[in-house]
């Protein structure tokens, strides 16, 4: 159905292909998993599949990409819109209509399809997908779950015989991306549709694979294979694997079950040792230097600054936040002390962003207060509410604007008052083998939101908000930023963290709070939270319950 013949593409301005010696074949009704570091050409061999590589992004394709029997280097993407249907990262940005129906229409109407021929896909897409009670309703008022499923609705509705989806759970609370799963399992299985999806959080999706290709680093031939032997010489894995790989099981588990059924003996072993607890810091906050004069305006004069870590960075009392008629938070109490970090976890629309834009001033209470540093932040001058807060946003574009990663580097320096190299040398530890001379725009989801980080980091602030921060990272990536915020925390700054990633949340947390329709609904001890959660619980605890293990690092410790 798709096939691949000894394919490079180099962009413009690009001295090296981005990917080459592309040769593998996806059969017809098969799901094939995408996987690989940051940056290896992921969405290029996406983008190459439905045409919008290279005809939209430019460069030079060489080898030949055929869909269907189409060949994709004389068929642009509308030539191929009743092939293959195209699903990017942020479904937001895929819609063009405001209401369910309309959009699942949409893409029918562009193609000239009879009136009587649309109203029957439309409502047959409707009953697939579980839609039918949302055809009515504005697309902005959707969750996250159901905005992806009206965007694999809308472009399901021409009958294309392939979908290709890039990172489709990325930004999804765990039980809206086993939704958004399903979907995709029901077209393979029931309707033959040939899908092919890149995604870094392999724990989700692994499971559900025929078949994965492995592209292991930037210009490297791809390894196309089943998953678990793949699985076993790849550089990026789940944890699921990875304690499969410690406990050296043969062949590796790709599900939670498969790992239960083996993990007797282990969990032998570790009956005895208590797990470790997450690191928890207890500081001497050191004062900083005082930022220097801002420059990027409105949101970084807001969200970075550097300034002596106060006693309390965050008190959040009663908080209630209103969005016309809805109560976005309800009465939600929080605190945050130096040293701590805290994940704030729940279901998409569930509030965690609101709560972190009332903690920065950008949403005024309702009722109760909030405090940082001292000051209430929605009162509080821009050049005071700097020197207390950080926040690193859920789309890092709101902070990337210069042609270079060095030029935002050197302004990143600049704005926080720190020495030259500082914020270069957080975009090295992120993601190392980034070029100075790079462009933003041509870095990935992933290397955008370190560069991102890396900006507002560079100012160290002592209360540092992050919103879904491992959003396209790979897990070594991760990795390197788990170790960055530790230190941060070790040196009295205090983190908060919205996050549908439980994985990191184990890893890092030491309180999770969880939020539901607005309201606390738990907050404790990162280990009596998740452990007692099945949708936020992390994978090792699931296969070596009832033990209280969150990481495979503690267990890894704990048998050494």
């Amino acid at each position: 159905m798709i096939r691949f013949e000894d394919v490079s593409v180099t962009y413009d301005g690009v001295a090296e292909p981005t990917v080459q010696g592309v040769d593998f074949e996806v059969p017809e009704g098969e799901l094939v998993l995408l996987v690989g570091p940051s940056g290896v050409g992921k969405s290029t061999i996406l983008g190459a599949v439905s045409g919008l590589v290279p005809h939209f992004t430019g460069g030079t394709l060489r080898g030949r990409v055929t869909v269907a029997g189409r060949d994709t280097r004389t068929h642009k993407p509308r030539e191929l819109a009743d092939v293959v249907g195209t699903v990017g990262q942020d479904p937001l940005s895929h819609f063009v209509t405001d209401t369910v129906e309309d959009e699942l229409a949409y893409g029918m109407e562009s193609l000239g399809l009879a009136p009587d021929v649309m109203r029957r896909r439309v409502e047959e897409t409707l009953d697939l997908l579980g839609l039918a009670d949302l055809r009515d309703r504005p697309i902005a008022t959707l969750s996250g779950g159901q905005q992806q499923r009206v965007a694999i609705g809308s472009v399901l509705t021409p009958h294309p015989k392939v979908l290709v989806l890039d990172e489709p759970t990325s930004a999804l609370d765990p039980a809206a991306a086993e939704e958004v799963l399903a979907v995709l399992q029901r077209l393979v299985h029931d309707l033959g549709t040939t899908v092919l999806l890149a995604e870094h959080r392999l724990e989700r999706v692994i499971q559900y694979a025929d078949q994965v290709v492995l592209l292991p680093s930037p210009g490297a031939a791809p390894l196309l294979g089943p998953p678990s032997e793949v699985m076993a010489v790849s550089p990026v894995y789940p944890p699921v694997v990875a304690l499969g790989r410690l406990a050296d099981w043969s062949p590796l588990p790709l599900t939670v079950r498969d790992a239960r059924r083996r993990a007797g003996a282990l969990r032998e072993r570790l009956a005895t040792p208590t797990p470790p607890p997450v690191r928890v810091s207890t500081p001497t906050p050191t004062p900083a230097p005082v930022a220097g004069p801002p420059r990027r305006a409105r949101f970084l004069r807001k969200h970075t600054s550097e300034a002596p870590a106060p006693q309390q960075p965050a008190e959040v009392e009663a908080l209630t936040v209103r969005r016309g008629r809805l109560e976005a938070l309800r009465r939600v109490d929080l605190t945050a002390a130096p040293g701590e970090t805290i994940a704030l976890m729940g279901r998409n629309g569930a509030g965690k962003s609101t709560l972190l834009g009332a903690l920065v001033g950008l949403v005024e209470p309702a009722g109760g207060s909030v405090r940082v540093g001292g000051v209430v932040p929605h009162r509080a001058a821009p050049r005071d509410l700097v020197r207390r807060v950080g926040l690193v946003p859920q789309e890092p574009r709101d902070l990337l604007y210069a042609d270079t990663v060095a030029a935002e580097c050197v302004a990143a320096d600049a704005d926080a008052g720190a020495g030259p190299g500082t914020c270069r040398a957080l975009v090295s530890e992120l993601l190392p083998g980034i070029g100075d001379g790079t462009h933003p725009r041509d870095l990935s989801e992933g290397q955008r939101l370190a560069l991102a980080l890396a900006v507002v980091l560079t100012a160290r602030p002592p209360l540092l908000l992050l919103d879904e921060p491992t959003r396209g990272l790979d897990y070594a990536a991760k990795a390197r930023l788990v170790a960055l915020l530790r230190t941060l925390a070790a040196e009295g700054h205090a983190i908060i963290l919205a996050t549908h990633d439980v994985e990191l949340a184990a890893e890092l947390a030491h309180r999770v709070v969880i939020l539901a329709d607005g309201e606390v609904v738990a907050d404790g001890p990162t280990a009596e939270v998740v452990v007692a959660s099945p949708s936020f619980a992390p994978q090792v605890t699931k296969i070596l319950a009832p033990q209280p293990w969150l990481t495979v690092a503690q267990v890894r410790e704990a048998l050494s």
